[in-house]
C-alpha cells in the first residue's frame, strides 16, 4: 500500500470537476479533492490484467494511447516492451474509422524512411529546398504514425490513459467494437470503458505504474517472461485519509495540503514498479 500511495494513484481531481458515475470508486474527499479507493483500483486492475492476458494469448493486438505530456514516454516504452503499438502525440482523426486512408500515410512513411536509409532524397528531388520539405514530411509522419507503422490491420484492443482527453479515440474504438481498457480518473465516464481502472491519470509515476502493469499482462499473454516486481494487493482503504497529504498537478509535481508545513516535488520518474496481480486467486 505504501508504494501505491507514494505514486499518487489515489489522488483524483477536484470535487467540482468529478463525474458522478465515478462515485463507486471514490473513497472520500478532502480539501476539495476526491480520494480514489485503492481497494477498488486493485480489484479492477486485476480484472483488467486477467482479461488483457487472456485476449493477447488469443493473438489479439493492443494499441496503447496516451497523448498527454506526462504519458508519452511511458506509452512508447511499454508498448515497445510488450511488442505492441502506440499513439503518444496527436490522435489522427479517423485512424480506426478511416483505416484505409491511414494505411496510405503509413506506406508513405515507410517509403520516406527507406529513402533516408539509402540516402536517396537527393536522387528523387532536384533542390535542397525539396529535400528539406521531404525530411520535414518524414519527421511529421514519424511523430504521428511511428508507433503504428508496423500495424497491418486494426487492433482488437485499446488501452487508454485519460479517456476524457482521448475522447475521439474512444469513440472510434467503441464504434468498431474494440475492447477498451483505460485508467479512469474521477472526471471520467467509466461506462464508456469495458475495463475501467480507477486511478490518477495525471501523475507521471501513477501513469507509469499502470502502463508497466498492463504491459506485463500483454507479455505474459504472449508467452513472455515478466522480470519486474509488483505491488502487494494487501491494501487498507481505512488508512488512506491519514496518508493523504496533497495532490499531483499535471506536471507530476506533488502539491501539499494547505495545512501542511512543507512542500516537496515528485516530478521525477520512479524506478519501474507495478501493481500486484495474484494469478493464483
Amino acid at each position: 500500500m505504501k508504494n501505491l500511495l507514494e505514486t499518487g494513484v489515489h489522488f483524483g481531481h477536484q470535487t467540482r470537476k468529478w463525474n458522478p458515475k465515478m462515485a463507486p470508486y471514490v473513497f472520500t474527499a478532502r480539501n476539495g479533492i476526491h480520494i480514489i479507493d485503492l481497494q477498488k483500483t486493485v480489484q479492477k486492475a486485476k480484472e483488467a490484467y486477467d482479461a488483457l492476458k487472456k485476449l493477447t494469448s488469443e493473438g489479439k493486438k493492443v494499441l496503447f494511447v496516451g497523448t498527454k505530456k506526462q504519458a508519452r514516454g511511458a506509452i512508447e516504452r511499454e508498448a515497445l516492451r510488450s511488442n505492441m503499438f502506440f499513439i503518444n502525440n496527436r490522435w489522427p482523426g479517423g485512424l480506426l474509422t478511416n483505416w484505409n486512408t491511414v494505411k496510405k500515410s503509413i506506406a508513405r512513411l515507410k517509403k520516406l524512411e527507406a529513402m533516408e536509409a539509402d540516402n536517396s532524397f537527393e536522387k528523387e528531388v532536384k533542390t535542397k529546398k525539396e529535400v528539406l520539405t521531404l525530411r520535414r514530411e518524414l519527421e511529421k509522419l514519424r511523430k504521428t504514425l511511428g508507433g503504428i507503422k508496423d500495424m497491418a490491420t486494426i487492433p482488437e484492443i485499446m488501452f487508454v490513459i485519460d479517456p476524457k482527453k482521448e475522447e475521439i479515440a474512444v469513440k472510434e474504438a467503441r464504434k468498431l467494437g474494440l475492447k477498451i481498457f483505460a485508467v479512469v480518473d474521477t472526471n471520467c465516464d467509466p461506462e464508456l470503458i469495458d475495463y475501467p481502472i480507477p486511478g490518477n491519470d495525471d501523475a507521471i509515476r501513477a501513469i507509469s505504474l499502470f502502463l508497466e502493469t498492463m504491459s506485463n499482462a500483454v507479455i505474459e499473454g504472449t508467452g513472455g517472461v515478466v522480470e519486474q516486481p509488483r505491488f502487494s494487493e494487501d491494501l487498507d482503504s481505512e488508512a488512506l485519509a491519514l496518508e493523504y497529504q496533497g495532490e499531483y498537478d499535471e506536471s507530476g509535481k506533488f502539491i501539499m495540503d494547505e495545512d501542511a508545513d512543507s512542500k516537496k516535488s515528485k516530478a521525477e520518474e520512479p524506478a519501474i514498479t507495478t501493481i500486484e496481480v495474484d494469478q493464483n486467486e
